[in-house]
């Protein structure tokens, strides 16, 4: 494990990202390098095929860089070996899709306490479902809930883990716009509440008003990112 060195709570430092189909090349990444504080709401912007799924994959450890560096509390874990990668996503990052990924043959509760139990100190799996506001369908199943409750059985799940990073791939692409509403402003109090770090990746420019900060991706690279001094409540964007 590389030397702790003291900077940002996560460092992208020229990444590169090269995908090899047969002969042929395709550069998904180049020259990304951001800068993302602890506690901060970090909203990463751009059109369909910008990269921003792949530089999530990459910092949540489902997929490798091909070169540059990634640094967590000033460690690197870009060049993780396998085993170390797997035990980053098991205990430190918690993962919000556009679906929901529930097991069908578990209730809401049985899928939230799945996730606890591959961690080191997870959270009460009743008191995160309340948190999300289902408790009183904790015993339901998947296909007995909503598009949005699954969702917020997704999100319980992602935090029971507790993570140190929370990572959501355009966590609202598959519900209606109250609901996404809903589902944003919970992932919003939740970084409020808990100090947590949460990065949202999304095509939708409007949700950079509920961000502390804003990476904005077009074509493999970073164009513009900026702290956002007047980050507003969810309640408040419309789009």
């Amino acid at each position: 494990m590389a030397d702790k060195k003291p900077g940002s709570f996560i460092e992208f430092q020229n990444v590169r990202k090269v995908y090899q189909m047969g002969e042929v090349s395709i550069e998904a990444l180049h020259d990304v390098t951001f800068t993302i504080e602890k506690g901060e709401i970090c909203v990463i912007v751009g059109p369909s095929g910008a990269g921003k799924t792949t530089l999530l994959n990459i910092l949540g450890g489902m997929d490798r860089l091909t070169s540059g560096k990634v640094l967590l509390e000033g460690v690197e874990i870009s060049n993780n070996s396998k085993r170390e990668m797997a035990s980053f996503r098991r205990y430190d990052v918690g993962f919000v899709f556009q679906f929901y990924n529930l097991i069908q043959n578990l209730t809401a509760i049985e899928n939230v306490e799945l996730a606890t139990q591959i961690c080191r100190e997870p959270l009460d799996p009743m008191t995160v479902m309340e948190r999300v506001g289902l408790r009183e369908r904790a015993l339901n199943f998947p296909s007995q809930l909503s598009g949005g409750e699954q969702q917020r059985v997704a999100i319980a799940r992602a935090l029971a883990k507790n993570p140190k990073l929370l990572l959501c791939d355009e966590p609202t692409g598959a519900l209606d716009y109250v609901t996404g509403k809903q589902i944003l402003k919970l992932l919003q109090d939740t970084a409020r509440q808990t100090g947590m770090t949460v990065i949202i990746i999304t095509h939708n420019s409007a949700l950079t008003a509920m961000a502390d900060r804003v990476i904005r991706v077009k074509s493999g690279t970073v164009t513009e990112q900026f702290v956002n001094e007047h980050a507003v409540s969810v309640d408040q964007i419309e789009w």
